[in-house]
């Protein structure tokens, strides 16, 4: 925690709450029949986005996946503008042609998030492969989850990029299921980084469920990918507590693991450690949560009272 402060670590506590009330809000609106198409949410995973988001500068880039809501706003995207794109009002990132997989933000650094498995990974690479060209010092934080390092587009993106050495980090978010299939019956490895060892390149595993820790090694992994070194690989094992879209019967798992799972929810663990630091804390934590509720609510409004797409204009921003 040396690197730390006190003004971070409570943004990074902010970050988490935001991001664990938009998807319950979601959630929420999805069941009133008003949030369309399909909805991955992100509880449970907080510490993951918010960890390595929080190591990343201006000029940094991510990529994402169908699971994409909390990397968007770890990279300070707007509720507002995200929950009117899940509604597929004009006022969305998309202008509500994306929704829930689809969000991007070039000028936040977010390349998208992608319903493809995947499908994200060598999108990462290429900005890389941009950024390195440029000469930028900039780097490119690329999410994706356990199941697609099991896609050839992975493996053949992790070869290039430590071949040609590109300032990039993998972060493998390890919620231990691929939908329905749990990881130990996939995968011949305990852990998932050493998939990173038969292109050399540097890899650890990380507790994703400690917002601090992923930070520590994310910032570390960038400074490391800005040496010229090579990309770094970061398997970040946590547990999505939500099934794998908001309809998820979730008969391949019990209930007793998802409990204990809920048991070390990140947002509470960071909260307990804050508090542990100095008691004092705790009025200010309740007070980041009082705001992030107004903010919902003003998200909430703001989507739900915002101009739906003219028909007229459906075949733009199509290319035919």
């Amino acid at each position: 925690m040396d690197s730390l402060n006190r003004e971070l670590m409570f943004n990074m506590y902010r970050k988490m709450y935001l991001i664990r009330k938009f998807e319950q809000k979601a959630i929420q609106l999805y069941w009133e029949g008003i949030n369309r198409g399909a909805l991955h949410t992100y509880i449970g995973e907080e510490a993951v986005a918010v960890g390595v988001c929080s190591a990343l500068e201006k000029g940094d880039y991510v990529s994402s996946t169908h699971r994409g809501h909390g990397h968007c706003l770890a990279m300070n995207g707007d509720p507002r503008i995200m929950l009117a794109e899940l509604l597929g009002k004009e006022n969305g990132y998309c202008k509500g042609r994306g929704g829930s997989m689809h969000i991007a933000d070039l000028d936040l650094g977010v390349l998208g998030a992608n319903g493809i498995v995947g499908g994200g990974i060598p999108i990462a690479v290429g900005a890389a492969l941009a950024l390195d060209y440029k000469n930028t010092k900039k780097v490119v934080a690329c999410f994706f989850g356990d199941g697609a390092t099991s896609t050839g587009a992975f493996h053949e993106a992790l070869n290039l990029a430590s071949v040609w050495k590109l300032p990039i980090i993998f972060i493998c978010e390890n919620n231990l299921y691929a939908i329905s299939t749990c990881v130990v019956n996939a995968v011949a490895l305990e852990d998932l980084a050493h998939r990173a060892d038969a292109y050399g390149m540097k890899n650890k595993v990380v507790d994703g469920n400690d917002v601090l820790q992923v930070y520590e090694e994310a910032r570390k992994a960038r400074e490391m990918v800005l040496t010229g070194e090579g990309p770094v690989f970061l398997e970040c094992k946590t547990y999505r507590t939500e099934g794998h879209w908001v309809a998820d019967p979730q008969i391949y798992r019990q209930r007793t693991e998802i409990e204990e799972w809920k048991k070390k929810c990140p947002i509470a663990y960071l909260k307990k450690n804050l508090i542990h630091l100095d008691p004092s804390y705790e009025k200010e934590l309740y007070a980041i949560e009082q705001k992030v509720d107004e903010e919902i609510k003003q998200a909430e409004s703001f989507a739900k009272n915002s101009p739906e797409p003219d028909p007229k204009d459906v075949l733009h921003y199509v290319l035919v």
